[in-house]
C-alpha cells in the first residue's frame, strides 16, 4: 500500500495545474457550469438558457444527501466505480417521489467521469457537474456532485484552497427548495486535507466552507464528505464554524464503532496501524430540519475473480471497492 501511495503522490505532482495556469483565484468562488445528458445528440451539455426545467408534478419535500468517497490509488478504477454506483442506485430506487437526491463524491479521476456519465439512470434521473478534469486542481483525481434533474440549481462554484498540499477545494452549488421555490439551500462537496501533518490545513479549510454556508442569502446549508477527521481538532470542527454535525445530532457518540467510516475496509496493516476513524461526515446549518442520517456501502466487492484476487494480493481481507463507508443525511426545509 505504500507503494500505492508513493505513485499517487508522483501521479499529483506530474499532473497539477500551477497557479500561474489556471483561471481560478484561491479560496475564491470559481464559477462552474453543470450539464445534463442530451438525448437528441447523445451527449452531456450545459442546459440552454430558458430551456423547460424538468418536473414531474410532485413537490420535493425532502433532500438525500450521499457522499461516498472511492478510493482513487487502487487498481481496477471502472469495475469499482460500477460497483459503487450500482449500490447509489441500488439505494436510490427505493426513496420517496417526494425525496430529492444528491451524490458527492470524492476521490475521483477522470476516467470514473466517464463510468458515471455512460450509466442510463444517471443520464434519465440527474444533473452532473463534471465531464472532465478540467476544474480540478490535480488533474489527477477530485470530487464531482450529482444532482436530482427536478431541482432548480441557480449557481455552481468551486473554491481551490490556497493551504493545501494535494489540491483540495470546496464545491458548492445552489438550488431552490421550499413551498414556494424561494429558499437557497447550499450544497458544499468538499474533501478536506489528508494525514497530520503540520500546519494542519483542515481547520483553516473548513473556515471558508463554513464563510460560504453562512453567506447572505442562503437558506441553510449542507457540507458533506471525506472530512479526513483523524486529530483531536478534528472533533469540535462543527461547533468552532457555528455548524452541526448530523451523526452527533441525532446521538451518535465520538469514538464509537458505530460512527466510524475508515478503517474496516482498508488494508489490514493499515488498520492495525491507525485503527478505525469517522473521517466521512455532514455538517449542516440555517433552516434546515434534520431527518436521518446512516451510513452506507459496507462490505461492497468486486465480484470478477481475477479483479478479486488483485485487491487481495494488495493486502485487503476482501476485495472491497473503496476503503471508506458512505454516509447518507435527509434534510426538510424549515419554512
Amino acid at each position: 500500500m505504500d507503494e500505492l501511495f508513493q505513485k499517487a503522490v508522483k501521479q499529483n505532482e506530474e499532473m497539477r495545474k500551477p497557479w500561474g495556469a489556471v483561471p481560478w483565484k484561491p479560496d475564491e468562488p470559481h464559477p462552474q457550469p453543470h450539464y445534463s445528458f442530451d438525448k437528441t445528440t447523445q451527449t452531456w451539455a450545459v442546459p440552454k438558457a430558458g430551456s423547460p426545467h424538468p418536473n414531474d408534478g410532485v413537490d420535493i419535500t425532502l433532500l438525500a444527501l450521499y457522499s461516498w468517497n472511492i478510493d482513487f490509488m487502487l487498481p481496477n478504477a471502472k469495475p469499482r466505480m460500477e460497483a459503487a454506483l450500482a449500490h447509489l442506485e441500488s439505494m436510490i430506487s427505493k426513496v420517496s417521489p417526494s425525496t430529492a437526491v444528491v451524490i458527492f463524491l470524492q476521490e475521483c479521476i477522470a476516467e470514473d467521469l466517464v463510468t458515471i456519465g455512460e450509466k442510463a439512470w444517471v443520464r434519465d434521473r440527474l444533473y452532473v457537474t463534471d465531464v472532465d478534469n478540467s476544474f480540478w486542481a490535480s488533474g489527477h483525481y477530485g470530487t464531482t456532485t450529482l444532482v436530482d434533474r427536478r431541482l432548480h440549481i441557480t449557481s455552481c462554484f468551486r473554491a481551490h484552497y490556497e493551504k493545501t498540499r494535494f489540491e483540495r477545494d470546496a464545491f458548492c452549488m445552489d438550488i431552490s427548495l421550499g413551498k414556494s421555490k424561494d429558499k437557497t439551500v447550499r450544497l458544499c462537496n468538499t474533501h478536506l486535507e489528508s494525514l497530520a501533518m503540520e500546519p494542519p490545513f483542515r481547520p483553516p479549510q473548513m473556515q471558508l466552507v463554513s464563510k460560504f454556508m453562512h453567506a447572505k442569502g442562503i437558506h441553510g446549508a449542507l457540507a458533506a464528505g471525506d472530512f479526513n477527521a483523524i486529530q483531536p481538532f478534528d472533533q469540535t470542527l462543527h461547533s468552532d464554524n457555528d455548524l452541526k454535525d448530523a451523526y452527533l445530532e441525532l446521538g451518535g457518540a465520538e469514538g464509537n464503532d458505530e460512527g466510524y467510516t475508515w478503517g474496516q475496509q482498508a488494508a489490514t496493516t493499515l488498520r492495525e496501524r491507525f485503527g478505525c476513524s469517522r473521517m466521512d461526515k455532514v455538517y449542516f446549518c440555517g433552516g434546515l430540519k434534520l431527518e436521518s442520517f446512516q451510513r452506507f456501502g459496507a462490505d461492497i466487492q468486486l465480484a470478477e475473480q481475477e479483479q478479486r484476487q488483485k485487491l487481495e494480493g494488495l493486502g485487503f481481507e476482501k476485495p472491497w471497492i473503496t476503503d471508506h463507508l458512505g454516509v447518507m443525511a435527509e434534510v426538510s426545509i424549515v419554512e
